[in-house]
């Protein structure tokens, strides 16, 4: 934390020294997710699949390293200006796919683009603007101090403007995002990662090759071609790397964690995660979950140690709220809360004691466990006479159900994009505006003005323990109110073969850094 504060106030931030001369790229890698990117146009959708795409084809302006500072990236330096202003200077002679250059106009271009994005114009509500210094240089403006402007900034993946400006042989923008639609930018892509879409099949298969002008001559990677095919079916993934059918693996169900670990020709990373899953309750599509008792009635109907033991092997940690140890928001004092007897009185209290019938939505494909999770909390809500009809949907046909708010209860989970609690707050619990993007992903139409003031006071508070303090409030009055049922926060896990050395490449936010992965 020393260090991303450091990041977040120092003068100046320059790239560390390189540890690695580039190797010779050689090497082919197949892998397998559990899902493929449902999209290649990277503003189109917030997820982690499409942010590990990013890495992938993409180069940010500066990067997380494990221990949450930042390192250079595509802005070899950047240096504050004043409390509202950060210059950046970019790296020279940088190559998008295209052969195109990268300018402060491809900055300027994602940045427009960024602020038009229905998933991720929330991210950059505090900034004001743009300037356009020099070919090369140029400073990011926010409308208030903004404590978090680094932390955004490794969300700045310039797109080539060229590439994506005009029009397609239709007429329509190559610039247009739109969202589960089939726009020019969902099937085409030019970045300056690592890595070109050279073959994509939806679903089944996605093949890169490593870009020969590729700027990060210091790069270890020694990987030529990656093979992505997805495997929705966890233990059908995990025997695809046990049979020598792929070489790394992503998520290992927690059921086959100790089976890897036996196998002498594999290797397992596993790290504590910092992704929650829980339940929205939409409160415009069910009357009763207007009535906090009846909200506080399901959080206490969840058993979230039992889910954890039982259904996740105890590869996840339960939690009462949305921040993880280590954010500033985390609060000691919000305890778990299970127990039926007081669910069932606050039902009574409330007017249900008969209950009433909901329909749930879940994924079946996109976190560990997602389908079995939604299942066992249909059950335990079965004891305070809440009737469930579950339905599961496949990740790509699940997202547009979420986005309409189709169930009256629906599972999500969510990793902070800027590893803030306020973060969980913006897109989760605040009031949905369209215009802003505020509550993107409230999913229960919460809505609590209070909090959200106070989250935004937060939002400018450069004391970190004033803002911690705030932060900490907001957790504690969200649990009082049972916004939403939190069930765990998540660990992950990979797994590959010997010789593929995949740990170096992860970190907490899962998402590997490939480019830089060495196959022995």
């Amino acid at each position: 934390m020393k260090k991303l504060l450091a990041a977040l106030v120092g003068t100046l931030a320059l790239a560390t020294a390189p540890v690695a001369l580039s190797a010779e790229a050689t090497k082919e890698l197949k892998m397998a997710y559990d899902a493929d990117p449902v999209t290649l146009d990277i503003h189109e959708q917030l997820s982690g699949g499409i942010l590990q795409l990013s890495h992938m084809s993409f180069d940010p302006l500066v990067r997380w390293t494990k221990d949450l500072g930042f390192e250079a990236r595509l802005a070899e330096s950047w240096a504050r200006i004043d409390d509202k202003t950060m210059r950046f200077k970019l790296r020279e002679g940088v190559k998008f796919h295209s052969g195109n250059e990268l300018t402060t106009k491809d900055v300027k271009f994602t940045y427009d683009r960024l602020k038009e994005s229905q998933d991720f114009k929330a991210i950059f509500k505090p900034f004001s603007g743009i300037n356009v210094i020099d070919d090369y240089t140029f400073e990011l403006v926010t409308s208030e101090p903004f404590p978090l402007l680094l932390n955004t900034a490794t969300y700045i993946f310039p797109l080539d403007s060229e590439f994506y400006s005009g029009e397609t042989a239709d007429g329509k923008k190559k610039s247009a995002i739109l969202k589960h639609g089939n726009s020019f930018a969902s099937g085409h892509l030019s970045g300056t990662g690592p890595y070109m879409v050279t073959s994509r099949q939806q679903g089944v298969r996605m093949e890169f090759e490593r870009f020969a002008d590729y700027w990060d001559e210091d790069s270890p990677g020694n990987v030529k071609k990656i093979v992505l095919t997805p495997i929705k079916e966890n233990n059908t993934r995990v025997s695809a790397l046990l049979s020598g059918g792929v070489d790394f693996i992503a998520p290992v169900p927690p059921t086959d964690l100790e089976r890897i670990k036996r196998d002498k020709d594999t290797s397992l990373v596993t790290m504590s995660g910092t992704r929650i899953i829980l339940f929205h309750l939409n409160q415009e599509r069910v009357e009763a979950f207007k009535n906090p008792k009846v909200r506080q009635a399901v959080a206490y109907a969840i058993n979230q140690e039992g889910i954890a033991a039982k259904i996740m092997k105890g590869f996840a940690t339960p939690a009462s709220q949305l921040s993880p140890v280590g954010y500033q928001g985390h609060n000691e004092s919000l305890k778990l809360r299970y127990d039926v007897e007081k669910a069932q009185q606050l039902m009574k209290e409330a007017g249900y004691e008969d209950g009433f019938t909901i329909t749930m939505m879940a994924p079946n494909n996109r976190y560990v466990n997602d389908d079995k999770i939604a299942q066992a909390a249909a059950a335990m809500l079965a004891r305070i006479n809440i009737k469930v009809d579950l339905k599961t949907l496949p990740k790509a046909q699940y997202w547009p159900e979420y986005d309409n708010r189709s169930g009256d209860m629906m599972l999500i989970g969510w990793h902070a994009d800027t590893e803030d609690s306020a973060n969980f707050y913006e897109f989760l619990t605040f009031c949905p505006e369209t215009d802003s993007g505020a509550g993107q992903y409230n999913a229960g139409n919460y809505c609590n003005p209070e909090i959200d003031a106070l989250v935004e006071k937060a939002n400018v508070e450069t004391d970190v323990e004033k803002r911690t303090a705030m932060l900490q409030e907001v957790e504690k009055r969200l649990y009082d109110d049972a916004a939403f049922v939190p069930l765990h926060w998540q660990d992950l896990a990979w797994a590959s073969k010997k010789n593929v050395k995949i740990e170096p490449v992860l970190n907490v936010m899962n998402f590997p850094f490939l480019g830089d992965l060495v196959v022995e």
